[in-house]
């Protein structure tokens, strides 16, 4: 399995500097990973870095809590794709999907991906916070709202990717939307599960070392 490939090489630590960042775009050229994950104020940087490679630039919108305004959200998106911003993992409105407002819910990522223009959004619905049920009716307002990928986890949140959640998504979407499993990945072996159980990408600061399966 060409495992780099899967692989959003991430760094979303609040103390993460310039020269860590440039370790991990030097990193993800070398491995050939499929993306770096990088906080929106180092999204520039990250395209200089790349600029010629294939690793895409990914950045995160409304994050850790989703709990921004729309309008935000899709402010954070517009600027982040004029920075050259290829993808954009956002948080959806927890609040309201615990409280069963699902229309409101699809209306704040489809006013991101309206703002994404060609960028692929891909969005976190933080699977530690949320009920099977939740997990299941939020998938389908992604859909409805046209973004291309669910994805589990902030990394900020309470647990992290499971087996068991990539197979949900799996049996709710289909073919229909890229699977993004996130959170606490940190061996070969659970990667690997994770892709045969229907992950599309991995998000991990650990990316690295599971290439090199130390």
């Amino acid at each position: 399995m060409q495992l780099n490939t899967y692989i959003d090489h991430t760094l979303l630590k609040p103390e993460a500097t310039t020269d860590m960042i440039k370790t991990l775009c030097e990193e993800a050229r070398q491995h050939r990973f499929a993306a770096v994950c990088v906080n929106p104020c180092y999204v520039d940087l990250a395209a200089h870095l790349l600029a010629g490679s294939a690793v895409q630039v990914a950045t995160v919108i409304g994050f850790p809590l989703g709990a921004t305004l729309s309008a935000v959200k899709a402010f954070e998106a517009r600027e982040a794709v004029l920075r050259k911003a290829d993808e954009l993992d956002m948080v959806i409105n927890l609040g309201a999907a615990k409280l069963g407002l699902w229309d409101a819910v699809t209306d704040d990522i489809r006013q991101v991906v309206a703002a994404a223009d060609t960028s692929q959004v891909k969005v976190i619905i933080e699977t530690g916070l949320l009920t099977d049920d939740e997990k299941k009716y939020a998938c389908q307002a992604i859909l409805k709202a046209g973004a291309a990928y669910v994805k589990t986890s902030t990394g900020f949140g309470p647990g992290g990717a499971t087996i068991a959640d990539i197979q949900l998504f799996k049996a709710v979407v289909g073919d229909q939307l890229k699977i993004k499993a996130s959170g606490g990945i940190r061996t070969r072996e659970q990667a690997e599960a994770l892709i045969a159980a229907g992950a599309n990408r991995l998000g991990t600061s650990a990316g690295v070392s599971l290439v090199k399966g130390v």
